[in-house]
């Protein structure tokens, strides 16, 4: 069993930054990818950003160049660092992680971007 605890969302003006955590507990094993996702109101839920467990990060076209994620030195923290903050990058922020066939959500944290 795995858990997920995301912090770190907030209110922030356009153009401000913000950076994400996802705390990881459990049994967790070495060789998962990890993601954020995020949605919008009335929305799907999109992905992100994802992290592969060798290191290598891809992001959707929408944050590209803006926002980072990365990995915790022991490996049980995961971290989205946003900048330049749109309003189109308000919602709420997943952090997930799939293992053995296993999909783990947290619970999300709002972020909202005013203008």
């Amino acid at each position: 069993q795995v858990q997920l605890v995301e912090s770190g969302g907030g209110v922030v003006q356009v153009g401000g930054s913000l950076r994400l955590s996802c705390a990881v507990s459990g049994s967790l094993f070495a060789g998962n990818d990890m993601a954020w996702n995020r949605q919008a109101p009335g929305n799907q839920r999109e992905l992100v950003a994802v992290l592969s467990s060798g290191g290598n990060a891809n992001y959707a076209d929408s944050v590209k160049g803006r926002f980072t994620i990365s990995r915790g030195i022991a490996k049980n923290t995961l971290y989205l660092q946003m900048n330049s903050l749109k309003p189109e990058d308000t919602g709420v922020y997943y952090c997930h992680l799939k293992q053995f066939g296993i999909d783990y959500w947290g619970q999300g944290t709002q972020v909202t971007v005013s203008s």
